[in-house]
């Protein structure tokens, strides 16, 4: 698979088979991801990977807590701006639209729309995913060099016929993951991802990208 093709092939996921992935193909992705550029080669990234009994336990306990109504943890970032304007917003709310469509949910059936969400934490049937840390006393540079790196690993999957989906929704059972993983207090978890092959049986959307002439501008 060259770049372009694993680039245009890689999208969200939210649908995998429970074949294992094998731990020798994710050694090898996330060796070769270590060479994803970083400002003065920081690399700021901390990856945590579970598979097997060590997932299947944060899946049921991510679950079970969120079925029940415990409260969310508070993300320790905004994950959009408060007075986020367009095309952004725009952008968004055509994202959810579609996503929602495809699932037969409509806007105001908020049972479903919570039953659609509630599988962020069986991370859609994955049987791997990693939990990306970063050192809370790091600036937006370093949160720069987190999205090359996820981008790379998320490329790197696509080549070994892997699918992922990144997941900013942990964030709000960050204490939930951080039983699981125990981290050092000084790390914030910024995402998850799920990873797998996909489920071919499951419905997907491709959302669309805005054209050229909208996000690039030539100046010669």
């Amino acid at each position: 698979m060259d770049v372009y093709e694993a680039v245009i092939s890689r999208r969200a996921v939210r649908g995998f088979t429970d074949s294992p992935v094998p731990k020798a193909v994710l050694e090898r992705v996330l060796t070769a991801a270590a060479w994803s550029p970083s400002s003065s080669n920081t690399q700021p990234w901390n990856i945590y990977v579970l598979t097997g009994a060590a997932l299947a336990e944060l899946k049921k306990r991510a679950t079970e807590r969120v079925a029940s109504g415990v409260e969310w943890d508070e993300r320790e970032y905004d994950m959009y701006p408060a007075a986020m304007t367009a095309p952004y917003t725009d952008r968004r709310s055509a994202f959810g639209r579609e996503r929602y469509s495809a699932l037969g949910i409509t806007r105001d059936d908020w049972e479903a729309r919570q039953r659609a969400a509630i599988a962020n934490w069986d991370c859609f049937g994955a049987p791997a995913a990693l939990f990306c840390y970063i050192d809370r006393r790091l600036g937006p540079a370093q949160w720069a060099d987190l999205g090359m790196y996820l981008q790379t690993v998320m490329l790197l999957l696509r080549s070994e016929g892997l699918h992922s989906c990144p997941q900013m929704a942990w964030s709000q059972v960050r204490t939930t993951v951080a039983d699981a993983v125990s981290p050092p207090p000084e790390l914030m978890l910024f995402c998850g991802m799920s990873i797998g092959y996909e489920d071919p049986s499951v419905d997907h959307i491709r959302t669309g990208r805005a054209p050229l002439e909208e996000t690039v501008t030539f100046v010669e």
